[in-house]
């Protein structure tokens, strides 16, 4: 069996292309200075790094100046956070109750230090509504944190509005910086993220079949860093290039960042409608079945009663297809705050599951997944 034709836990990490992986390795062994050193060996090693930079922006349709490599997802959502706590005076941060656990655990740790961090709730569907954030907007709020799209349950979040939300709310007034964590959106949905109102934002290679340890912060207006350091990247993110990385994820954006969906999109619906229909399953938010438009086709929720999670992922595992409970950082916590935050009964949250798929997936490897599922869940809902 091919283990990357039944690999459903993509939004978790998406299995690396191989000739991306091989040109970048063979460029930087040929460039392999300190792209801060200023003789001829460290000037190439640089030149790759800036040329990645340019290949990076062009795929995004930005600014290269806005483009600023990091270590990761983490780092790239973190640095705007951390970034307001170089402020003199202490305020407000907005966070989003459906935020990965990079995001939500860094602004609880916030708190110790005298931050005021409010949660902006999600609707039943799982959507942070523009008037959800503006009803919270304070003289004081200084960022506000809001993701493109769940990780979880594959909400798209009318990040668009919410940006135009805020900059009416506050005319005349000083406006809180707008970040997005764009991890689970950049090559699954299309993104506009130079749309006026979107201060930064955050991506992740691995997810786009890059290598681990490498992502972006895109910035719009240059940030004061909490954290220093060497001063690459313009101070913003201190710390020797990772130039294989940069490297290797630009070219991934520029094969996957604009690629069509359609085909991938009609999969997913039927694998959709398929699950729907089995005895025992509810599809999370049950509306997705009503709206498929506004999710991304790339993650799916489900819940099958009388079958914890952990159960479900085990007797997959047995047959060789791969999934997850949920966020790949928080299985160990073994709780579900987005779900939660859904208020979706306990019953569900425990026997949730999330199917996860990326650009390689095939329609007959759908076709396999749910006559599995199919299957097993047949053991247990007679």
């Amino acid at each position: 069996m091919n283990d990357i034709e039944h690999y459903f836990d993509w939004a978790a990490t998406s299995p690396a292309d191989k000739d991306i992986l091989q040109e970048a390795m063979e460029l930087t062994l040929e460039n392999w200075g300190n792209p801060s050193s200023s003789h001829e060996i460290g000037k190439r090693a640089r030149s790759l790094l800036e040329d990645a930079r340019k290949r990076a922006a062009a795929a995004m349709n930005v600014k290269p100046e806005y483009i600023y490599f990091t270590s990761g997802g983490t780092e790239s959502d973190q640095i705007p956070l951390l970034a307001v706590m170089a402020k003199p005076a202490k305020g407000t941060v907005l966070v989003s109750s459906i935020e990965h656990p990079a995001v939500r655990e860094q602004a609880d740790a916030m708190k110790h230090c005298g931050w005021n961090i409010v949660q902006i709730p999600a609707n039943k569907d799982g959507v942070i509504t523009p008037e959800a954030v503006t009803n919270l907007l304070t003289n004081d709020t200084m960022l506000v944190c809001v993701m493109a799209v769940n990780n979880e349950t594959g909400n798209i979040q009318p990040i668009y509005e919410i940006a135009d939300a805020i900059t009416k709310a506050t005319e005349g007034k000083r406006r809180p910086k707008f970040h997005v964590d764009c991890v689970q959106a950049a090559g699954k949905i299309p993104l506009n993220i130079s749309y006026k109102g979107i201060d930064s934002a955050a991506f992740s290679s691995h997810k786009i079949c890059g290598p681990r340890g490498i992502g972006i912060l895109y910035v719009k207006d240059r940030l004061e860093p909490f954290l220093r350091g060497g001063g690459q990247e313009k101070g913003v993110r201190s710390g020797t290039e990772n130039v294989l990385g940069a490297v290797a994820f630009s070219k991934c954006l520029e094969r996957y960042y604009n690629a069509d969906h359609s085909a991938h999109k009609v999969a997913s619906d039927s694998f959709i409608e398929k699950l729907s229909a089995l005895k025992g399953c509810t599809v999370i938010p049950e509306s997705r079945m009503n709206n498929k438009d506004l999710y991304s086709p790339y993650v799916i929720q489900a819940a099958f009663d009388h079958i914890p999670g952990n159960v479900m992922l085990r007797a997959l595992d047995s047959k060789g297809f791969y999934i997850s409970t949920g966020s790949a950082c928080s299985t160990k916590k073994n709780n579900r705050p987005v779900l939660e935050a859904m208020q979706v009964e306990s019953k569900y949250r425990e026997t949730s599951v999330r199917f996860s798929f990326g650009p390689h997936t095939t329609e007959k490897a759908l076709e396999e997944l749910f006559e599995a599922v199919k299957e097993i869940n047949s053991t247990f809902n007679k």
